[in-house]
């Protein structure tokens, strides 16, 4: 341990270099060593620090206020005073000498004290926080990559050979500089004398110097690597260019002026668009000659293949041109046939006085009737639609486009399963031509169901009975389809009961949605050239699993008979079962349901959201009975018993209380639950009790008639008498507000007279007596 006057405060000073430099010695280094004490993590150490100077010495004089170094602190305060006078502060504390001599330690301490403690982290596996290890307690301040490399390594040999040198006398010299190698292991030719004493050794070297540098220029004359290529720098060469400008010249001619003539000619529209197809067709020629002229007399059936080609294209057109020529004349001819019926499309064409005289029934017909009934209203047939390969099949769907308010699209198969037909259809009717439909779609088993496209009206998707799926575009015929499922595990196992049109992909592609019997909900879009797939939900029963043929337990799946989306919430769909279960699901779930309504006893065969409030649904059963719904309300708002089987139900789009329902006994009613909330305003019979039985109802967007099919392949335009569309009038006082926002005010108060039970009261659903009955 050093004395304590020797630590108790050292200073420290470098002399200067011309001090040191003469009491350095060349043969000798001094050695300056500094004692240092250091406090390590509480524990007291001393280490000796030794510092060594080559080629200029360092002194480090330590000196101290005790009495040895006295005559040190006289020279340091000699110098001092010189230079300026030191004042004492007024402040200065007074210390006697054993204070002052006092060994004051200062701790260095290598524990960081900035570093975290306890740190935890969230485990999403284990669902708690976890401990993390401690961070180290070292800090990089500075790291530095070396650029050398090993000699013998394969990258230092490379490189060696790449700049032009013979590893073998890169090794060769490294072992010279090192000291590795001896010149007794380099090769001297013969006869040269070993190296001796006096001259003859001094002669000796120098002809052993001789033998080494020709020894290494026969190395480098035999050496087999590349050699690197040296460039003269003192040679230069200047290359100059010389272009040609042309120069600007100025050159008069003289002409005879163009011949002048006058002409006069009337221009009317087909004149010029039949010159342009002459014009066209010449161009055509021409070219096919020129093409002729070009092709080798072995491609010589190959253009007469196109020259056929051509021809055909020729006559589709004409047949197209004149098609659409006869469909005009069939029109015409129809509406003269109709005329009592049809004639309100010529109004545009008759004056005010021949309408007042000629009372028409489709536009201009109201029933007189009306007047004297309160609230009861009939409905009036107009057209009837058939087709005649058709007529023994069941109408399973109609769907009205969305774009051309006179055009429907009807689906003929059959619900009767034993007995099914081998070819379905499905064919789009116009109210312009009651006689035949204006296309016709033949599928190879039972259309089911179908939908027109919103966007895009003349794309319409077919749901069959065997569980395809297909797609037609009507501007490219209705031939063949453009898509169509393909594959055991590419399409439905059983019948396909709805398909809706599903709102546009992020990137634009087109999808639809289909519902099968087999309890699957499938998404299919339509890529470039096929139909992708994707299981949205498979339904299943609540209810244990039974046990299979093999012993396995299998768990019951929901079959589905109905499907409509949300009108505003495009990921909402809810799916109507053969068990009278409706399943309220989401398109970005497909393990949930949002609620499971225990609807109906049998099957439920249709479901509609009102137009005007997207929070009420009716449905339809074969329980008779047809229901409206609030959404995530578990009891119906209203119940009514039809006394037969219902087929289809519908939402008018008019009025926001008004909906009509069609059952197996042939019979129509219409429904306004504003005017009576328990029996129909309208029941009328359609079709013969005994004969007929109505499948399928749907109202007109644009005109106040709804149209309903039957099981014979009939389908029926009826007009509403105007106690059955009967619009609001808005409050004097608030003569700006619209038509919508009267319907949905309306809707808004019936339904708070029934969404709450008056206290004692129950449901009165298995009540068979009324008609009708509210909760």
């Amino acid at each position: 341990m050093p004395d304590k006057a020797n630590t108790s405060s050292t200073a420290a000073s470098l002399t200067p270099a011309s001090e040191t430099a003469e009491e350095f010695d060349d043969e000798s280094e001094e050695e300056s060593k500094i004692r240092v004490r250091f406090n390590v993590r509480g524990l007291l150490r001393v280490f000796t620090a030794d510092f060594y100077c080559c080629g200029l010495q360092q002194q480090i004089r330590a000196s101290s206020l005790g009495s040895k170094h006295a005559g040190e602190g006289d020279d340091n305060d000699n110098w001092t005073r010189t230079s300026r006078q030191l004042l004492r502060p007024a402040d200065q504390m007074d210390l006697t000498e054993t204070e002052l001599s006092e060994e004051i330690p200062k701790i260095l301490s290598t524990e960081n004290r900035h570093l975290p403690q306890n740190l935890v982290i969230y485990s999403f596996k284990e669902g708690a926080y976890i401990p993390i290890p401690k961070s180290t307690n070292v800090v990089t301040i500075f790291e530095c990559e070396g650029s050398a490399i090993h000699i013998e390594s394969a990258e230092a040999k490379a490189q060696i050979a790449r700049d032009g040198v013979d590893p073998r006398i890169a090794e060769l010299k490294s072992g010279t500089q090192t000291g590795a190698t001896t010149p007794d292991l380099i090769d001297r030719p013969e006869g040269t004398p070993e190296q001796g004493e006096g001259e003859g050794s001094e002669a000796g070297g120098e002809v052993e110097v001789e033998g080494e540098e020709e020894h290494k220029e026969v190395a480098v004359g035999t050496t087999g690597g590349p050699k690197k290529k040296l460039t003269n720098q003192f040679n230069f060469c200047e290359r100059a260019a010389l272009t040609c400008s042309n120069p600007s010249r100025s050159v008069e001619t003289q002409t005879v002026p163009p011949p002048r003539s006058q002409f006069g000619a009337n221009v009317v529209q087909w004149h010029i668009y039949d010159s342009y197809n002459e014009d066209f067709d010449r161009q055509t020629r021409e070219k096919e000659k020129e093409m002729m002229k070009e092709k080798k007399p072995g491609l010589q059936k190959h253009a007469e293949l196109k020259r056929g080609d051509a021809k055909n294209k020729a006559t589709e057109e004409f047949n197209r041109k004149y098609l659409q020529k006869c469909q005009i004349l069939e029109r015409m001819v129809n509406q003269n046939i109709f005329d009592d019926i049809a004639h309100g499309w010529l109004k545009s064409f008759l004056t005010i006085s021949t309408l007042t005289i000629l009372i028409k029934d489709f536009r201009y017909y109201e029933d007189p009737s009306d007047e004297f009934r309160e609230d009861d209203g009939t409905l009036l047939p107009l057209w009837k639609f058939t087709y005649d390969k058709c007529k023994k099949m069941s109408v399973t769907d109609i769907c009205l486009n969305t774009h051309y308010f006179d055009l429907y699209a009807v689906c003929f198969g059959s619900f009767e399963f034993i007995k099914q037909v081998s070819e379905g259809c499905v064919c789009l009717f116009s109210i312009k031509n009651p006689s035949f439909p204006e296309y016709r779609i033949t599928t190879e088993s039972g259309a089911m169901c179908c939908d027109v496209h919103k966007k895009y009206p003349y794309l319409i998707v077919i749901g069959q009975y065997d569980g395809n799926v297909c797609v037609y575009n009507l501007q490219m015929g209705t031939k063949e389809p453009v898509y169509v499922s393909q594959g055991v595990n590419g399409k439905h196992s059983e019948a396909v009961w709805e398909i809706k049109w599903g709102e546009d992909m992020q990137d634009g592609e087109i999808n639809f949605y289909s519902l099968s019997s087999d309890g699957r909900v499938f998404n299919w879009v339509l890529m470039q050239n096929k139909l992708t797939l994707t299981t949205i939900i498979t339904l299943y029963l609540d209810v244990p699993p039974v046990c299979g043929p093999d012993g396995t337990m299998i768990k019951l799946k929901a079959s589905g008979t109905c499907m409509m989306f949300h009108p505003t919430n495009k990921e909402i769909f809810q799916v109507g079962t053969e068990d009278g279960l409706i399943f309220k699901c989401s398109t970005a779930y497909s393990s949930k349901y949002l609620m499971v309504y225990q609807a109906h006893y049998l099957s439920v065969y249709r479901m509609d959201y009102n137009k005007f409030n997207s929070n009420i649904f009716v449905s339809c059963s074969g329980d008779w009975r047809v229901k409206i719904w609030e959404d995530m309300r578990n009891d119906p708002l209203f119940i009514f018993d039809l006394g037969a089987s219902v087929g289809d139900v519908k939402w008018a789009p008019y009025s926001s209380t008004v909906f009509a329902a069609v059952t197996s006994e042939g019979r129509v009613f219409v429904f306004d639950l504003n005017v009576n909330k328990y029996k129909a305003i309208c029941s009328q019979q359609v079709v013969p009790r005994k004969k007929n039985k109505l499948t399928r109802i749907t109202f007109n967007n644009k005109l106040p008639f709804l149209i309903v099919g039957d099981d014979k392949g009939t389908s029926i335009t009826l007009k509403l008498s105007p106690n059955l569309r009967l619009l609001c009038k808005p409050p004097k006082k608030q003569g700006w507000m619209d038509q919508h926002t009267l319907q949905v005010q309306k809707l808004d108060r019936l339904l708070s007279l029934v969404r709450e039970l008056p206290e004692g009261g129950q449901s009165t659903e298995n009540d068979p007596v009324d008609d009708a009955t509210s909760n």
